[in-house]
């Protein structure tokens, strides 16, 4: 039985040649060694052994010419990676041929891993995988339900829906054949369920409430349609992700195997980054009342080493939804996403039900990272969703650790002359504060449209240059993201308020997405550019503005100090109405 396929590099999905294998001379280098101890095709023993009930691991390839096969088991202590030979064969074959390599019982830390060393010049490897001698009365009956939450993304939706249905869907070969179905909540009702539509693939019109409102519409519409389906598991993933349809296989076959006291657990997938494919951005994350801590982050997966320290676990209070899999156990009656809209959805979710959460190199999709986007209308969303649940699932987080918060946000916002930004913030606060019989009573498409409009709308450069007559210069931009925002002249700009109370003196251009404050010192008008699609929008000094919300923020602070400890009690009281089905499918409509 195939556990894991062996990977190789392909243009759908990726051509980072270092995830799936390495290039390594012999000792005598006259010879290259194929190393396989990579992200994609080690085998976690290590996870594999502690989550599932899976024995006798064995790798099969299929080879041509001649090899000298190394089986490897490797782990990492202090740093160092040690490598254990566990076996060595070599075999020769004409033609296309199977071969069997036992990795025996030994060995069960870290990952196994194989390299092959070509002795011939015609030589072929044409795949493999690592395999297990299950009995098949030992498999769980799984079946998956895919959600995917989408607004106007037709062309993400098409390419992943064709990566799908080719590899998993329609490839009767494929282990998961006959054991996925797609739902796709779409908010934009944009798509065309006849056209794309297929008897695995359910495509629904969605009112547009978000990935809360999305994701919530897939699982709800899994549930009701289980007595004839028998979906055992539920994956969310993002519309705007690349996948690795190999992850999917994967996380069915750990499902498959999964012992009696995990069959409660989340499997989560990482995300590796659109832009440089081999690094990794998160891999499960700690919550800490709203000071995110990605876990695993910035890791180069083309190392070994990374590959290594990855493996080892860590507490994780949540996976975020671009990958996250979890038994249709969790829902019930009361259990289903808050309504919030946007952002820290997954988090309260994650943070109510996941009690273990499981993470394996080469789970995973590539997504665009988050730090290069800067949305305006998230500063609202971000501390209103954030303060809901902290109320439900952080006692500890009180008021003054909110008004130590908004001191530093919202003074931010006003030293970037974002006064909108700085509003929408302060609203999301002063919204948290009318209670949870506020939030159930709004209508999520209407209010988004207020928020929206709140916000600062990027334009095309160009179109900036002709509305404010302030000219873009691609050096003034380079050399303003070399600004350090340490050193001298800190204490003057922090004695000024960066500047404030002085006279404004010339124009600056800033990364949108990683302003400092530095980099608005003395400026009167500053252009937040946005180099990936060459956007940007244009903000001004203003002493008027920079007092009125200096001062509305101390009102909110005042606000907060009276009203906090109740507005908490009342979300921790009715905070479950939120929750429930009936409350969701008339907010669904």
């Amino acid at each position: 039985m195939e556990l894991q396929r062996i990977l190789f590099p392909n243009v759908q999905e990726c051509k980072e040649e270092e995830l799936y294998f390495r290039i390594e001379k012999s000792e005598a280098g006259s010879r290259e060694i194929l190393a396989f101890d990579t992200y994609f095709n080690a085998f976690s023993i290590e996870k594999w052994k502690k989550y599932t009930t899976v024995r006798d691991i064995y790798l099969n390839l299929k080879l041509s010419g001649k090899w000298k096969i190394y089986l490897l088991n490797k782990t990492l202590s202090g740093g160092t990676v040690y490598e254990k030979i566990l076996s060595e064969r070599n075999v020769e074959t004409d033609s296309l041929e199977e071969f069997e390599f036992r990795f025996g019982t030994e060995e069960t830390q870290g990952v196994y891993a194989f390299k092959a060393e070509a002795l011939s010049n015609e030589c072929r490897i044409y795949g493999g995988a690592y395999c297990s001698e299950m009995p098949e009365k030992e498999r769980k009956k799984v079946k998956i339900g895919l959600c995917i939450c989408t607004y106007k993304r037709e062309k993400f939706i098409e390419k992943n829906l064709k990566v799908l249905k080719e590899k998993l869907l329609a490839d009767k070969s494929s282990p998961i054949y006959g054991h996925l179905e797609v739902f796709i909540a779409d908010n934009g009702k944009t798509l065309h369920p006849d056209r794309m539509g297929t008897d695995k693939v359910h495509i629904y019109p969605n009112r547009n409430l978000g990935g809360a409102g999305g994701f919530t519409r897939g699982v709800i519409e899994v549930y009701n349609s289980n007595g004839q389906r028998g979906i055992t598991h539920i994956l969310f993933m993002d519309d705007d992700v690349m996948i690795e349809p190999e992850s999917i296989i994967k996380t069915y076959m750990i499902l498959s195997f999964l012992k009696k006291e995990y069959e409660n657990a989340f499997i989560g997938g990482a995300m590796l980054s659109m832009e440089e494919r081999y690094m990794q951005t998160e891999s499960g994350a700690v919550w800490n009342g709203g000071r995110l801590k990605p876990l695993k982050s910035n890791l180069d997966l083309r190392k070994c080493e990374n590959c290594l320290y990855n493996e080892q676990e860590e507490d994780a209070d949540y996976n975020a939804w671009w990958y996250c899999c979890f038994p249709i156990g969790v829902v019930k009656e009361d259990n289903l996403p808050l309504p919030v809209f946007i952002r820290w959805d997954d988090i309260e979710y994650g943070l109510r039900n996941i009690q273990k959460l499981i993470l394996m190199n080469g789970i995973a999709v590539w997504h665009e990272p988050f730090e290069n986007k800067f949305t305006s209308y998230l500063e609202y969303y971000s501390v209103r969703n954030q303060l809901i649940a902290n109320a439900l699932h952080c006692p500890w987080y009180s008021a003054k650790n909110l008004r130590k918060e908004m001191l530093s946000r919202c003074t931010q916002e006003i030293m970037f002359y974002r006064y909108k930004s700085a509003d929408l913030y302060l609203q999301g606060i002063l919204d948290y504060l009318k209670g949870p019989q506020w939030l159930a009573e709004q209508d999520g498409e209407e209010l988004h449209k207020k928020v929206m409009a709140a916000g600062y709308k990027p334009k095309p450069v160009s179109v900036l240059e002709e509305e404010t007559h302030m000219r873009f210069s691609m050096r003034d931009y380079e050399e303003s993201c070399k600004i350090s925002d340490a050193g001298y002249g800190k204490r003057k700009r922090f004695v000024t308020f960066n500047g404030l109370f002085l006279p404004a003196q010339g124009e600056n251009c800033i990364p949108m997405a990683k302003a400092k404050t530095v980099q608005f010192y003395r400026k009167k008008r500053v252009l937040h550019y946005n180099e990936a699609d060459r956007t940007g929008f244009v903000t001004e000094k203003s002493l008027f503005f920079s007092l009125k919300y200096i001062f509305k923020m101390l009102w909110v602070m005042l606000k907060v100090s009276c009203n906090y400890k109740k507005i908490q009690k009342s979300y921790i009281e009715k905070g479950r109405m939120l929750m429930t089905f009936a409350f969701w499918k008339e907010y669904l409509k």
